[in-house]
């Protein structure tokens, strides 16, 4: 009996807390790239041609009967290229992220717009016609971003420098009846414009066991991001050989290169 309540009063021996493995925050700094394509469009955007005064070419006649003197144009295609950049963030977890992020794609935005009508009437057997292109095959960008990172899924919004590689052309030709078209007034213009870019994203780390996740890494991201950019006014000199035989201004077509574009991108962050 003694004995037996001596190991009553022992005390009871617990079983140990089971182990739990802490995982690490994920962080968004260091280096990163990857691939990205979207959707690019632009609002109607105003070509403006006026006669330049002072020629006497007769310019103003043709641009009033064409109408031509304000033409609107809208764009719209696909997008596709690469991005790189580094982002440092302040606080592991939940916390701001700041970077800088380059990109460069490819773009197919191209439109012709031709306006045409009889100069002498519809008996006459004239067309007056004036054809307009704009395009833009190349879009870059070297921006800064600032966020917010919720553990693995960061919100972000972006702006700075933008690039492109523009093409403008505008040309007015008169044809009647029989007779081989006349070139009455054109200009062309091919160049790397520059200017602004900003707007917004999302981007989430995939987890390693994902499905999306193919790599099995840590540090695979998906963005979804909109951009707007500017890249300004250009003014086209429209000549004319007619009489004189030298090269003559006629009239400037003012262009404007502007629009936006809706993409997704896949980066591979280095490191863990």
């Amino acid at each position: 009996m003694t004995g037996t309540v001596a190991a009553a009063d022992l005390p009871r021996r617990a079983s140990p807390p089971p182990f739990v493995a802490l995982v690490p925050n994920f962080s968004w700094t260091g280096f990163y790239a990857g691939l990205q394509a979207g959707y690019a469009f632009t609002d109607d955007q105003t070509i403006r041609t006026a006669a330049t005064s002072g020629t006497g070419g007769g310019a103003d006649f043709f641009i009033q009967r064409l109408g031509i003197g304000s033409v609107s144009s809208r764009q719209q295609g696909f997008v596709a290229g690469g991005q790189a950049g580094y982002n440092f963030q302040l606080t592991p977890g939940s916390g701001f992220v700041l970077g800088v992020e380059t990109d460069i794609a490819y773009t197919d935005l191209d439109r012709t717009k031709r306006i045409s009508g009889p100069l002498f009437g519809a008996a006459g057997g004239s067309l007056l016609a004036n054809t307009t292109r704009q395009s833009l095959d190349v879009l870059g960008t070297v921006r800064g971003r600032i966020g917010y990172a919720f553990d693995r899924v960061l919100v972000y919004g972006t702006g700075g420098f933008a690039y492109g590689n523009v093409n403008y052309e505008s040309a007015t030709t008169f044809q009647v009846t029989g007779v081989p078209t006349l070139d009455l007034f054109s200009g062309r213009a091919n160049r790397l414009e520059t200017g602004f870019a900003y707007g917004g994203g999302v981007e989430f780390a995939l987890p390693t066991e994902s499905a999306l996740n193919v790599f099995q890494a840590s540090a695979i991201t998906l963005k979804v991001e909109y951009l707007h950019y500017d890249l300004g006014k250009r003014n086209v000199s429209l000549t004319s050989s007619l009489g004189s035989g030298q090269p003559i201004a006629e009239a400037t077509s003012r262009f404007r290169s502007e629009g936006n574009v809706v993409r997704v991108g896949l980066n591979y962050k280095f490191g863990t």
